[in-house]
């Protein structure tokens, strides 16, 4: 028997997965002169696409010395991508988890997870087992077979929703791409999910690796400075401004531009709305503070939008919940100014571009202001605006009957009163995203953490541990619906396994209570929205089902406390907050009162509507649409 080769001078001999996992284990990025780990973890479920390969590197490599890389189990793949990207959006993006899975279901379970991390411009690395590179049998178990491209596998279905993508047919090709990985991951612009497709021969393959390529290597975050000309114009437009309004998005938070965005609040009284992602970049009680813009707005802040003649976008993509569907912004001549990092950004909406860093440019345009503030009516006209609002919020919190079933909004005000300003709340989809991006008062910039990139149902769960995981000195609270703790809750499962302590506070409705108005607005009649028998007639509109969600959670280990009150709601949730254990809260809630105007969509969004119908609520629906259709814009 031969032994094998001895390495030459100045290289390592080791596994494709060996060599990728210790180089993992020696990123770093570094901002304002802190360094951190890039890649902190990696998550896994094994098969045999990568057991052989980064299963066998994962344990090789342990938990202890300068290679190490951790591993946590997961129960679910597209969960697992939830939990890295809530782990790097904690991080602000300066660090994140990798991924690994095998080839077939396992991967293509990435894809959903994949969308959301790029679409949400954070950052994941996928690392999916992938078909036989020398194809000794063909095809293998799970491999897609594909006529007219032998090259082609299911991890191709990741490209699209990858920011980089590349797959490692032989050993050496690791070096190039493994960079690029890295480039990618940590660009403040071009960052999301990045995918290296393994197959799982190359994976065992061992090679002789220059042993530069374990070498510590550190990625600057870079922080670009605006063009002066660009600078100068947008000072002159904002001193021209008689009713501007500044719109905090999601940049905000990635450049941790907090501080300077309310510097610039304070000096020049420009009032502040904050879209999903943005939210939080100023506290709720500073002066300037206008909550929520868009569909899922604050009357307050969809007001002075509607009035404002110039709106400067600071980190945010402009989606139509920001916009209301081009109806918002409704000043004849109103004009933008897009301060972002991405210049495909910073040019939407026809506006002028100020393609910088966000706290970079912030604090140049607020020095190139000095002296200037908004004329004094329009800061009179704002704060009255949301004095208003904050008396709406006040009266959609109260719960005069402790002993009564809590509504939505009334459970929000719960979570309020209970939540210290360091705690973390996790959302994503249904009708709770809107109600917080209204309602919710954050006291810190880390506090509301909702995804409305994707609003993708199941995140909540996944991405409560990857939060804990990245500050564990922080209670991290999962608000749950029930639609979406049934489509992912076996994350619990690692949560109880590894005792990271969140709590999930999951709130039964008996359905998809979003689509549910949605589908009434728009002369759907709630079709299919509701978790209930079948009537006679053969609609969903009989009697709810006996599913008993609390006793499914305590099934999976978790202790859970049940609140029937808004009182008992209040003491379960300091209960639980008080745990040192993973605990989770129950709570059925009771309708809205309609009468509210804190819950009123403020402002309008474009879901299209049937033309046509033999039924009368989707004609008056239509006519409705038609006429919300009549202001809809571009703006040039």
């Amino acid at each position: 028997m031969t032994s094998p080769p001895t390495a030459a001078p100045g290289t390592v001999r080791l596994t494709t997965a060996q060599a990728l996992v210790r180089f993992l284990a020696h990123q770093y990025t570094e901002r304002d002169g802190r360094r951190q780990r890039l890649i902190t973890a990696c998550w896994g479920i094994f098969g045999h696409g990568n057991v052989a390969g980064l299963g066998q590197a994962l344990l090789e490599a342990g938990a202890q010395g300068a290679d190490a890389m951790p591993y946590l189990q997961g129960r679910n793949e597209q969960a697992m991508v939830h939990a890295a990207v809530g782990y790097a959006r904690q991080r602000g993006r300066l660090s994140t988890h990798a991924v690994t899975t095998s080839i077939g279901p396992g991967a293509t379970n990435l894809v959903t997870g994949a969308a959301l991390a790029t679409i949400n411009r954070l950052p994941v690395l996928l690392l999916p087992g992938d078909v036989f590179a020398t194809r000794p049998a063909d095809p293998v178990l799970q491999q897609l077979e594909t006529p007219w491209a032998g090259d082609l596998s299911v991890n191709d279905t990741l490209r699209p929703v990858s920011r980089f993508f590349d797959r490692i047919w032989r050993p050496e090709m690791l070096v190039p791409a493994a960079l690029q990985a890295m480039r990618v991951l940590s660009d403040p612009v071009d960052t999301g999910a990045v995918t290296l497709a393994l197959p799982q021969d190359v994976q065992a393959q061992a090679h002789h690796w220059p042993a530069d390529f374990f070498a510590d290597r550190t990625w600057h975050i870079r922080r670009p400075h605006p063009d002066p000309d660009e600078l100068a114009r947008a000072t002159d437009l904002v001193r021209a401004a008689r009713r501007p309004l500044l719109v905090a998005g999601g940049g905000v938070h990635h450049s941790g531009a907090e501080q300077a965005l309310r510097h610039f609040a304070d000096t020049t009284a420009i009032p502040v709305a904050e879209t999903q992602a943005g939210k939080g970049s100023l506290p709720f009680d500073h002066p300037a503070a206008l909550g929520g813009i868009g569909h899922t707005g604050t009357a307050a802040a969809n007001a002075t939008a509607r009035r404002a003649d110039l709106v400067i976008g600071v980190g945010t993509r402009w989606t139509d919940f920001t916009t209301a569907s081009a109806t918002l912004f409704t000043d004849p001549q109103v004009r933008f100014v897009n301060l972002n990092i991405a210049a495909p950004d910073a040019h939407k909406l026809a506006g002028h571009p100020l393609v910088a860093d966000a706290r970079t440019a912030l604090d140049q345009l607020a020095r190139a202001l000095a002296g200037h503030r908004v004329p004094t009516a329009h800061e009179q006209q704002y704060r009255r605006d949301a004095d208003q609002w904050r008396r709406a919020v006040d009266d959609a919190y109260a719960a005069p009957d402790g002993a009564a079933r809590p509504t939505q909004a009334q459970l929000i005000g719960v979570l309020d009163q209970v939540l210290q300003p360091r705690d973390v709340l996790v959302n994503a989809a249904g009708s709770m995203p809107g109600d917080l991006h209204k309602l919710w008062r954050p006291r810190d910039p880390q506090q509301y953490h909702v995804e409305y990139g994707y609003s993708c149902m199941g995140y909540e769960i996944p991405a409560a541990l990857g939060v804990r995981l990245a500050a564990p000195d922080r209670e991290v609270f999962a608000l749950v619906g029930d639609g979406t703790y049934l489509m992912l809750p076996t994350e619990l499962v690692t949560a109880v396994q590894e005792n990271i302590k969140i709590i999930p506070v999951l709130v039964q409705n008996h359905g998809y209570a979003s689509i549910g108005g949605l589908s009434e607005s728009v002369g759907a009649e709630r079709y299919g929205t509701a978790y209930r028998f079948r009537a006679p007639d053969g609609s969903y509109t009989g009697d709810p089902l006996p599913v008993d969600l609390a006793a499914n959670m305590r099934s999976l280990g978790l202790a859970v406390l049940r609140a029937d009150t808004v009182d008992q709601l209040r003491e379960a949730l300091r209960e639980a907050r008080a745990a040192d254990r993973p605990t989770a809260v129950y709570a059925e809630t009771a309708p809205p009162d309609p009468t509210l105007p804190a819950l009123a969509a403020h402002a309008w969004w474009d879901v299209a509507v049937a033309e046509t119908s033999n039924r009368p609520a989707a004609r008056q629906a239509h006519d409705r649409y038609r006429d919300a259709k009549q202001h809809q814009r571009h703006h040039l």
